[in-house]
């Protein structure tokens, strides 16, 4: 399997040939990782993981314990799952019908953080940097920096890169300033754009 040298792999874990993990990836106790798995640099998959073999991972995603990332999943690089979140791919499951031919796919930007229980509805796009809350259930797009809660989720406000809630309304204009990173923070009618303080 194409492993670099530097991956940790637990003894109970059970990685399926042609994986293929990037260096410095962490697979921890009994996650199963499939053959057809693309894996970037520098990920951790906590106990109990499952990934999908239609599954592409970026580099530095936290994958917390008990997930399960399906067939159709993207994830970007700096994603964070949160224990126990959840994934589908098929919106109209039947045990009597077989669906996977209509799996859809689902994919997560760069930076984005899935809270712990929360669920991922298949077919959606999750913008970068976005921050879904624990236990929301998330059932459209998702835009870049939106802190989204709630069952239906549902869009309060929004969030920094840093992971601080952004001092700005949901529409309109205005400007924030990150005290972390200085990074500029403007709101155009209902979109948010960063740029480097």
């Amino acid at each position: 399997m194409p492993l670099h040298a530097n991956v940790s792999i637990h003894p109970t874990a059970l990685v399926d040939d042609g994986a293929t993990i990037g260096a410095g990836s962490r697979v921890w106790h009994w996650v199963h990782i499939c053959s057809g798995a693309v894996i970037g640099e520098d990920c951790s998959f906590g106990q109990n993981v499952f990934i999908g073999n239609k599954v592409r991972i970026g580099n530095n995603v936290k994958i917390q314990n008990n997930v399960s990332v399906y067939d159709n999943v993207a994830l970007g690089d700096d994603v964070f799952c949160g224990p126990s979140m959840v994934f589908t791919n098929v919106c109209n499951p039947r045990s009597a019908v077989s669906r996977k031919d209509e799996y859809r796919d689902t994919i997560v930007e760069k930076g984005a953080t899935l809270g712990a229980n929360c669920t991922i509805v298949c077919g959606y796009r999750i913008g970068h940097h976005a921050f879904v809350g624990a236990g929301a259930v998330v059932n459209r797009h998702v835009r870049p920096f939106a802190l989204m809660v709630g069952v239906p989720a549902k869009h309060i406000g929004w969030m920094s890169s840093y992971g601080n809630r952004v001092d700005l309304p949901l529409e309109g204009t205005g400007s924030w300033t990150c005290p972390h990173t200085g990074d500029i923070y403007q709101l155009l009618d209902q979109h948010l754009i960063r740029s480097s303080g």
